[in-house]
């Protein structure tokens, strides 16, 4: 079934969640059983690996991250690439430098800058997307033996699938909800690292969106790192909580046991067919 629905995002982005699509598909073919014309939101819509699986009709695809948004808003337009590309540290950064000053200078929801994210993403480090106190992009070049480029980056063939999608940029908390939404939530993980977008994601962060998905009449789905405070807060809201193994491994002190990670749902039975 994954197979046939799902098609594979052009970004490197590191945590996606296509990996969780067997976990997720019968949620929303639930969901849609009793709401056919139902939209799937995402308030952390990151790469589109989840959206682009389950193929809603309707959608409403948020992120903290602006120029992500924008990248996404452009593919919709039909955004194609004309600038250089190529796996050359030289070149990755006069591009990092260029998409810099777009920002600098008021211009980064041009379709250039579109362009140049598409590059940075798929060329800079590990698929990292980071930017420092000044909102400025900071990813270093990255470590690829090669790198294949979407289809010479034209985008023409996403653009059925986003047609009806709708992208907006900032807090979850402004997102225009409607009761019979299916939302799905992946925030930046309760870890250290939060420097997803400027600003940061805190503790305090997933506090409120825990808060703030309690709250919604309609289905809620949450996925994170299976921290302890992670589990007693949606426990305490709740949500029915699984634990799955991520396919990324702790390399901390040499340790390669999986990840844990929690998918806590409200207002729909939790039955997943698990893939051994």
């Amino acid at each position: 079934m994954i197979a046939e629905r799902a098609v594979e995002t052009p970004l490197k982005w590191a945590g996606g969640k296509r990996w969780l699509l067997p976990y997720l598909l019968p949620l929303w073919d639930a969901y849609q059983t009793v709401t056919p014309n139902g939209r799937l939101v995402e308030p952390f819509c990151g790469s589109l690996s989840v959206a682009l699986g389950l193929h809603p009709e309707r959608a409403l695809l948020n992120d903290l991250n602006p120029h992500l948004i924008t990248f996404w808003r452009q593919v919709q337009r039909g955004l194609t690439v004309d600038l250089p590309m190529a796996n050359d540290k030289t070149l990755y950064y006069a591009h990092r430098e260029r998409f810099n000053a777009l920002i600098a200078a008021g211009q980064a929801q041009s379709a250039a800058a579109a362009q140049l994210f598409y590059y940075l993403n798929r060329t800079g480090f590990n698929g990292l997307c980071r930017f420092n106190s000044k909102g400025f992009f900071n990813v270093p070049f990255g470590r690829y033996t090669t790198i294949n480029y979407w289809q010479t980056a034209d985008f023409a063939p996403f653009a059925a699938c986003l047609a009806h999608w709708t992208f907006t940029t900032g807090s979850f908390e402004a997102i225009a909800v409607q009761p019979d939404d299916f939302i799905y939530a992946d925030p930046p993980y309760d870890v250290e690292f939060t420097s997803y977008s400027a600003g940061g994601f805190t503790w305090n962060d997933q506090v409120r969106l825990a808060e703030w998905l309690s709250q919604h009449q309609g289905v809620a789905v949450l996925s994170n790192q299976a921290t302890e405070r992670i589990v007693d807060l949606y426990t305490a809201h709740g949500f029915s909580l699984i634990y799955l193994d991520a396919p990324r491994r702790i390399s901390a002190n040499g340790d390669r046991t999986p990840a844990r990670e929690v998918l806590a749902t409200r207002n729909l039975a939790l039955k997943v067919s698990r893939s051994e």
